[in-house]
């Protein structure tokens, strides 16, 4: 944590800000291991306090080590206005604009009457992963792929998708991970064309093609995987297109490197897809960074602008391809941005399952 304060106070220096506010539940924990749901950091270049309500004060006091917790009960913004007069010298302070509403951010207006509030943006501080958080996602990998393998043999005819979702879950708390790393997606069938296509109370058919996109959390942090498979045996047009998504995505994969563009990884996998006659079909970016949250910066789009990659990184590679009234196919890994490649950490098979039924 030193080390990510120290980082932080540096940045501040570089904005002229005397302090700054971090509400935001995945920074919060970022800077302090907090992993409660209620709190709020203070970080001035001398001092860091900690703001809770009796609820976690204790749990505080565990996990946020280095921290001056502060009870605030329910006066977060008095609380805020005492403490930068209590630092002396605290005029300018930042807040996190793209997280605090704009009711919060009057009310801590008028409560903080003493210092200027400046909008600031912090995500940037958790693009690039340490070894521990490596580990951890690691982790979170192999349980989602633990839990890939495990539910293969329960798939089968009549079977809901809500009912696989379920198990997926279920299997996953067994291995360990904490929580699905966000709304478990299954869709067969024509339902394949929907990219973000939750678990219903469809009943799975032989012949449908099932997209099954799910994920992990182990100590806070997440997996990410898609993959797409077919109770039965595929026809053509179904192998024909899971080969276009499938050469996409290790196109993408093989395209990682240290100093690339995100737009470019974006573009080569891309091209794939539209040189097959399917561009249109591919909606969304190719993929984005994961950890504390599923959904992190930077990411593989088309408007991904100059960002480039970074040792360390942690990205997903998901193209696809959707059909409507037809279905859809999606292949997805977690990569890791290493010093010479792109390292796939997912091991799951990405050739084709045909399910026996």
């Amino acid at each position: 944590m030193s080390e990510r304060i120290a980082r932080l106070r540096t940045y501040l220096q570089q904005q002229k800000l005397d302090g700054v506010i971090v509400s935001k539940p995945e920074n919060r924990r970022y800077f302090s291991q907090f992993n409660g749901t209620t709190g709020m950091l203070l970080i001035t270049a001398t001092s860091a306090y900690f703001l809770t309500d009796f609820r976690y004060i204790e749990q505080a006091e565990q996990q946020a080590q280095g921290y001056t917790i502060v009870d605030a009960g329910s006066k977060y913004g008095s609380k805020l206005s005492d403490l930068c007069q209590k630092s002396g010298g605290i005029a300018r302070v930042g807040f996190e604009c793209d997280y605090v509403t704009w009711n919060e951010c009057n009310s801590l207006k008028q409560e903080m009457a003493n210092v200027v509030l400046e909008p600031v943006k912090l995500d940037f501080f958790r693009m690039v992963k340490d070894e521990t958080e490596i580990t951890a996602i690691r982790e979170a990998v192999r349980i989602a792929d633990a839990a890939f393998e495990q539910i293969m043999p329960l798939i089968q005819p009549d079977i809901r998708e809500i009912d696989v979702a379920c198990e997926l879950e279920y299997i996953m708390r067994k291995l360990g991970s904490e929580r699905p790393a966000f709304d478990t997606i299954i869709a067969s069938g024509k339902r394949g064309a929907l990219p973000h296509g939750l678990a219903s109370e469809k009943r799975i058919e032989p012949g449908d093609m099932i997209t099954m996109d799910f994920g992990a959390v182990f100590a806070g942090y997440h997996s990410d995987i898609t993959r797409t498979v077919v109770l039965g045996r595929a026809d053509p047009k179904q192998r024909e297109i899971y080969d276009v998504v499938l050469s996409a995505q290790l196109a993408g994969v093989n395209a990682v490197a240290v100093g690339k563009k995100c737009q470019e990884i974006d573009a080569v996998a891309r091209k794939v897809i539209e040189d097959a006659g399917y561009g249109k079909f591919f909606g969304h970016g190719l993929g984005h960074s994961l950890g504390l949250a599923i959904h992190e910066e930077p990411r593989f789009s088309p408007s991904a602008g100059e960002i480039v990659l970074e040792t360390n990184m942690v990205m997903t590679v998901e193209p696809g391809i959707y059909l409507p009234e037809w279905g859809g196919i999606r292949i997805e890994d977690t990569v890791l941005v290493s010093d010479q490649r792109g390292v796939i950490l997912t091991s799951s098979t990405k050739k084709l399952i045909e399910l026996d039924c």
